[in-house]
């Protein structure tokens, strides 16, 4: 029997100063056999053109900027491995990540493997655990920061990290890939809280670990597509009575958004992705159908996932906010129950 056949998907955009070392990373990998894929998706420098030439190795290049959600799926169409990973071109991986991720997800209770995402500034620090859902659809990179050593248990996560996953190419495609319309930021969420609704588990294993080179930054096309892509989520991947049990703290943080927005600048993307969202109300009911009709898990089965508390370190919270946390989880303990 061979080894595992494995199609990494990368994508390059910008500078890319990593890339040399992430895809050199991931062809040095062990126990497996693998492929890239790498998407040019708007490289700048001399970075893809210099790549070494290697027959594992195919780069194609799309006519425009697909994101990542379109670029992976751009990628993913030429994989003809057993299993599909994503790993950033900013990331390095060691040379047993994928076979421990591979040997995970080929386990016929899960659906995603997640690595062991550390920072490449000091790789005994974490950047993602795993990464939390919050009930009004945001999520965030899960232990960001906090050692290593204190997440060294595998364990089950609501979200695996866009950074490093392994998940089967029959469950990519049964699961359509990521939506285009993300374009970038939440593909992932969305893509783990499918799997969880397909009846199978997303698992964070730590000793698979991923290098990356985290660098956190907010700015106004970011914070538009964070915006959007949230509103996508719920309004797509939440059953009914999810949707209406948390309405209420949704409503709260929407209008919370445009003080915020107002305060820090970026109004102006909060409206655009609100008139995303109203302009496209047929795709979003099309794709919410097809998204409540394939599911085998109910919502209920679900809700444990789910965190009504933010992290203060990711999202900081203006004076006094501590009783606003206070107040959700509250509500929220009431509300999982008739959910």
């Amino acid at each position: 029997m061979g080894l595992p056949r494995v199609t990494v998907v990368t994508l390059a955009y910008g500078d890319e100063p990593v890339l040399h070392d992430s895809v050199s990373s991931v062809l040095a990998s062990t126990d497996v056999d693998v492929d890239v894929v790498l998407v040019d998706n708007g490289c700048t420098s001399d970075a893809v053109s210099t790549l070494p030439t290697d027959p594992r190795l195919r780069v194609v290049t799309p006519s425009e900027n697909l994101g990542f959600a379109g670029g992976v799926n751009f990628g993913a169409r030429l994989a003809d491995g057993e299993f599909l990973a994503l790993v950033n071109s900013d990331a390095e991986v060691r040379p047993d990540t994928l076979a421990k991720l591979v040997a995970v997800a080929s386990r016929p209770e899960v659906g995603i493997a997640s690595g062991s995402i550390r920072l490449a500034s000091d790789p005994e620090v974490m950047n993602s655990a795993g990464n939390p859902v919050h009930v009004v659809g945001l999520s965030w990179a899960g232990g960001l920061d906090e050692p290593a050593a204190d997440h060294a248990q595998e364990a089950r996560v609501a979200s695996a990290s866009g950074a490093g996953l392994v998940i089967s190419r029959e469950l990519w495609l049964r699961l359509r890939g990521f939506a285009d319309e993300y374009f970038a930021y939440h593909e992932d969420v969305d893509l783990s809280w499918r799997t969880w609704q397909q009846g199978l588990q997303v698992v964070y294993v730590p000793d698979a670990v991923v290098l990356h080179h985290y660098e956190f930054s907010r700015n106004a096309l970011k914070m538009y597509l964070l915006e959007k892509n949230r509103q996508i989520f719920l309004r797509t991947a939440y059953g009914p009575r999810l949707r209406a049990l948390t309405w209420l703290p949704t409503t709260a943080l929407d209008v919370a958004m445009r003080v915020v927005a107002r305060a820090q600048g970026w109004s102006a993307e909060n409206a655009r992705a609100r008139r995303w969202i109203a302009d496209n109300s047929a795709w979003l009911r099309e794709r919410r159908d097809w998204v409540q009709e394939v599911r085998t898990a109910s919502d209920r089965s679900l809700v444990p996932l789910l965190t009504a508390t933010l992290d203060q370190q990711v999202f900081p919270l203006p004076k006094g906010a501590g009783v606003l946390q206070t107040a959700m989880r509250a509500y929220w303990a009431v509300a999982r129950r008739l959910v």
